[in-house]
């Protein structure tokens, strides 16, 4: 119940409580709709991952953002959209003499990709809708969830740029468009886990050290970076390039795949190059994660900010060990979208953790969102 017991010194501190407690009910909401949002963004790109592994993204030729979330109804239409993939040049290279029915199941993975797109799109912007015109957005809220929500309309046109990248002259997308496509993704869902994060009560623990947030900054910017990486591996199927570990090649460097005349752009181009990129650069992800770990356990042993750097150095442990047991099965469907699910749930930890340091939004009474003030739990 709450004290309603009128303090002299300040007599509407009653007020100010309920006030107080209705805020962070509303932020409460908000939580539940952001963190269900986090996993539907989880699924889709699941579901993208399983569509560029299963070479279905070029299925459907055309952007029709309303229109295409019907599928064919007939076999007049199944015909139709058949006839269209038959005139781009995956399938005359590639799928050449493939059955309606073989077409039917890589349409379906490309249509589920994009039939969930645009659920997302309305899982966001409805309940958005709903709380903005209940009161329950704080102000400070609205311009990000704004800025939000128009990056996931943008993505729906990266994604169509990507697609069309592989209809007139490739068999495939370009696997930086791919990359772009994945990494907006992964900055729509690291900003949904900032802003729920950052409306979350914390514990009053003090930083280990004055720099902690800024080191953890900088862990989320390299797991970007490896995701980015990923997304070029997975478009040049080059987890299908030595499939060995811990060596390459039978050594530390495939030199014999480094093709003079492309330079630097082996880096990005050569799929050994960029399958070798890829995991050294997990080696120092790996490492910059395990030195935050020690280094917050030094200086604030068992804290709440120790137990979360020590989590997200398990969490990222657990990602190399998936990603060397896709590498060295030749990268099946199941163990591939596992090492890409789990690389958001790293990023996404790894922002909770930066939040976690740099500390929650203040009420809007300037009071700190701490787990002490009405006894809330993390």
């Amino acid at each position: 119940m709450t004290d309603t017991t009128l303090d002299p010194a300040a007599p509407d501190r009653p007020v100010a409580l309920d006030t107080e407690m209705r805020e962070m009910r509303h932020r409460a909401q908000l939580r539940v709709w952001l963190y269900a949002m986090l996993l539907v963004l989880i699924a889709l790109v699941v579901v993208g991952g399983a569509t560029r592994l299963t070479d279905s993204g070029l299925s459907i030729t055309e952007w029709k953002p309303i229109h295409g979330a019907i599928p064919p109804l007939n076999a007049a239409e199944w015909a139709e959209e058949f006839e269209k993939y038959q005139q781009i040049p995956e399938y005359e290279q590639v799928n050449h003499g493939m059955t309606l029915a073989e077409f039917k199941g890589i349409f379906w993975w490309e249509w589920a990709h994009r039939l969930l797109a645009r659920g997302v799109g309305l899982v966001f912007a409805l309940p958005l809708a709903f709380f903005w015109a209940t009161g329950r957005i704080d102000r400070r809220l609205k311009l990000p969830l704004l800025g939000i929500l128009a990056l996931g309309g943008f993505q729906g046109f990266i994604g169509w740029w990507m697609v069309s990248s592989g209809l007139v002259e490739r068999v495939d997308v370009s696997h930086y468009r791919l990359a772009v496509h994945l990494i907006t993704a992964s900055l729509i869902f690291a900003s949904v886990m900032w802003v729920a994060r950052g409306i979350a009560p914390h514990a009053g623990d003090l930083k280990p050290t004055a720099h902690s947030d800024r080191y953890a900054a900088i862990l989320v910017l390299i797991v970007l970076f490896q995701i980015y990486l990923g997304a070029l591996v997975a478009g040049l199927d080059a987890g299908l390039v030595f499939n060995e570990w811990p060596t390459m090649d039978r050594g530390f460097f495939p030199s014999s795949m480094w093709e003079p005349a492309l330079g630097w752009r082996n880096v990005f181009d050569t799929p050994a190059i960029v399958q070798f990129v890829h995991r050294t650069f997990a080696y120092v992800v790996w490492v910059a994660v395990l030195a935050h770990a020690i280094a917050c356990w030094r200086w604030a042993p068992g804290s709440t900010h120790a137990r979360r750097a020590a989590i997200l150095f398990g969490l990222v442990t657990l990602q190399a060990v998936f990603g060397i047991i896709t590498l060295l099965t030749y990268v099946p469907l199941g163990w591939a979208l596992l090492h890409q699910a789990t690389a958001l749930v790293v990023l996404g930890f790894a922002v909770a953790h930066w939040r976690g340091l740099v500390g929650p939004m203040p009420l809007s009474d300037g009071t700190p969102h701490r787990l002490t003030l009405v006894g809330e739990r993390n």
